[in-house]
């Protein structure tokens, strides 16, 4: 008798966990669709349909234009939007997709500040912004994504200070920002990015000395690719008349 008590017992603790893993499940994917649908809501031009026609509720989300899951987990692992010809905000319910780990919206028409909450992501591998309208500084909390590997922020109206913080990110292997309103020093940490591959910091205008250990790593960088990258990154860092950056170095 008290074995078919403790056996009844054990299933009903089993049944019991299944429901409430199955209901978890349920609200993550919930979670990840609605915040999608919220950032949709903000697109207010659609060229081709890619969104209207596609993103609804009739639908699993991970069938969605864009939207790759993982399969382990079933959440949204990568939104991948580039050159769709969107214009609109990007909302800050982006930043409850908490798996994801590649977003992609460049070469689109996005304008307004790119979303704070974005940056407490901490899966993020990729952000490739670049071409797009957004205003607005880039915070110290992108240098707390430990994990990111490409970050392309270029061809923008990004405007400020590069933040000291973008030397916590050691796994970084492309790093664009060219092309927007950055000014001030150029942050003596890049030094301190050691997987970094890949560096472009021209059209923007900063100033002051650029210190020899950053030379000598943007050497570094050029010379896994090309004397082409290595003029351009150079050049990045010189005072010439068709680059906007001012820096001396030592």
């Amino acid at each position: 008798m008290v074995n078919v008590l403790s056996r009844l017992l054990l299933f009903l603790i089993s049944l019991h966990c299944f429901v409430a893993c199955l209901a978890t499940n349920t609200k993550n994917i919930t979670t990840d669709q609605s915040s999608l649908l919220a950032f949709k809501s903000l697109i207010t031009s659609d060229p081709y349909d890619m969104l209207s026609n596609n993103w609804s509720t009739s639908s699993p989300v991970c069938t969605w234009v864009g939207v790759t899951c993982d399969e382990r987990h079933n959440r949204v692992h990568s939104l991948n939007l580039q050159n769709m010809s969107l214009r609109g905000i990007v909302s800050p319910n982006l930043g409850n997709l908490s798996f994801l780990v590649i977003l992609n919206l460049s070469s689109n028409s996005f304008n307004g500040q790119f979303p704070k909450e974005i940056y407490r992501l901490h899966r993020l591998k990729v952000i490739s912004i670049a071409f797009n309208e957004f205003v607005g500084g880039i915070p110290e909390a992108l240098g707390d994504l430990s994990q990111l590997q490409i970050v392309h922020l270029g061809a923008n109206n990004f405007r400020g200070f590069l933040p000291q913080s973008i030397g916590n990110l050691r796994q970084l292997k492309s790093f664009d920002i060219s092309g927007n309103m950055l000014f001030g020093p150029i942050p003596q940490t890049i030094s301190n990015m050691s997987s970094l591959e890949y560096l472009a910091l021209h059209h923007n205008y900063f100033s002051g000395n650029a210190s020899s250990d950053i030379m000598c790593h943007i050497f570094y960088i050029s010379c896994i690719h090309t004397i082409y990258d290595f003029i351009i990154s150079i050049l990045d860092l010189l005072l010439l008349p068709y680059h906007t950056n001012s820096c001396t170095y030592d």
